[in-house]
């Protein structure tokens, strides 16, 4: 009888045996949810004690509140409409808690967007399109699937067309501030075509005959009244969003230490009319290593540059101290 048995009382001791893991599971995850709200001040609505160990984040995920009277390049943002307030809302959101990649951001944005915006000022560019890098790049010199490439993210037939040098051993649309140039050149030609700093931000992504498509087709006069495909949709409102953080950064919770931002570096300029064989050698000679003369000079994508007659290029190169 006991043997026939056997199997059953096997399973019914798995079975309690599973039954009093299971509940003591339970009592294990409620202690720790008591532990965890106590060390975050849950309970009562107080801060993390002194004696917080670290186990738990002395933190909770809060809602921004959005900022009033929003502009973009000297034009207002209508918020009073309800899918404009949440688009906002959306990339702010995202990009506040989009942690290290938006204190990146913030420490590059101190090298370059003086730069940046020095140049815009040249060519009547509103200063918030500054931003628009931070987007598009992330003020890396990147390229993207489609090809695109820098810190302005430029195709090579747009750049081309924009005045850049786009070949094997040149491409100057790695160079920051060249590519400045050639993106203000397509800037002012959007403005031209649509009279409106919003309409030319969205042609960015776009392109000038999407957007003009899109007004036409739709019968609007303006970006926030147009159905667009969603990265178009979003893009203008992912530069507002860059532009409040950069702006207002411990407003919301980047408390960013001025001495970790980065800073703009002296630089001196050698001119070169001849053809360089080996821009290793050419380093070494300059005082420099290659990695250096490759950091300040993105554009050379070769190890020689060739000189064609009565071209002259500025390579730069760091200012010893």
């Amino acid at each position: 009888m006991l043997e026939r048995n056997f199997p059953l009382l096997i399973s019914l001791l798995a079975l309690a045996v599973a039954l009093g893991y299971v509940r003591y599971s339970n009592d294990r995850i409620k202690k720790l949810l008591a532990e965890r709200e106590q060390a975050q001040g849950i309970q009562d609505g107080s801060l993390p004690p002194a004696e917080w160990n670290g186990a738990m984040p002395p933190y909770q995920a809060v809602s921004y509140d959005l900022p009033t009277n929003v502009m973009f390049a000297g034009e207002p943002v209508p918020l009073e409409i309800p899918d404009v307030l949440e688009r906002l809302d959306r990339e702010l959101q995202i990009n506040i808690y989009l942690h290290s990649s938006t204190i990146f951001l913030i420490k590059r944005a101190n090298r370059w967007l003086p730069q940046m915006q020095e140049i815009l000022r040249k060519h009547n560019i509103p200063d918030d399109f500054k931003y628009l890098p931070l987007i598009e790049s992330g003020l890396l010199n990147d390229t993207s699937p489609k090809e695109a490439v820098g810190y302005w993210q430029i195709l090579k037939t747009s750049g081309r067309e924009l005045g850049l040098e786009i070949e094997k051993e040149v491409d100057e649309r790695y160079d920051p501030l060249k590519a400045t140039e050639a993106a203000c050149k397509y800037l002012n030609n959007a403005y031209r075509k649509f009279g409106n700093w919003t309409l030319v931000a969205a042609s960015y992504n776009r392109g000038i005959a999407g957007v003009g498509r899109a007004l036409e087709n739709q019968q609007v006069d303006n970006f926030y009244d147009l159905h667009l495909v969603e990265e178009t949709s979003r893009y203008v409102f992912r530069i507002i969003a860059i532009k409040e953080i950069i702006e207002n950064p411990a407003k919301y919770g980047f408390n960013v230490n001025p001495k970790h931002l980065y800073q703009q570096e002296q630089l001196r300029y050698v001119e070169v009319n001849e053809t360089v064989p080996d821009l290793i050698r050419f380093s070494k000679q300059q005082g420099v290593n290659y990695k250096l003369l490759k950091r300040y000079n993105p554009w050379l994508r070769d190890d020689r540059l060739t000189v064609k007659r009565g071209k002259v290029y500025r390579i730069a190169l760091p200012v010893s101290n």
